[in-house]
């Protein structure tokens, strides 16, 4: 997996159809590139994700009226979707701290 913090948020190009029939771990993170929130979380997220590299990390742009967002609730950012096989498992809204990334990621993924 790639280092989150150099990772940039992109607009939407999944539809939560296909967001829903993602196999695997996969963590989708709700945010914006310019959201200081959302910066404060890049060390964190990149030290937790370490040991889960076979995580699936997609990094979406967020606001009002995007549809996917929506669909999964999102009202803060970051707000990061844990998702096993299209499942959504756990949410975490503004991560604190790097053990509560960690146990999310091991409820969809075992460390490597």
């Amino acid at each position: 997996m790639s280092n989150p913090a150099l990772v940039p948020f992109t607009p939407e190009t999944l539809s939560r159809t296909e967001l829903d029939a993602l196999p695997g771990a996969t963590v989708v993170e709700f945010g914006t590139n310019w959201c200081g929130w959302c910066r404060r979380a890049q060390p964190l997220l990149e030290q937790a994700f370490a040991d889960y590299g076979q995580v699936r990390l997609l990094k979406v742009e967020d606001g009002s009226g995007f549809p996917l967002g929506r669909s999964f609730g999102v009202k803060l950012w970051p707000t990061l979707v844990l998702m096993r096989d299209g499942v959504e498992v756990a949410k975490l809204v503004r991560p604190a701290n790097i053990e509560q990334i960690q146990q999310a990621l091991a409820q969809i993924q075992p460390a490597a």
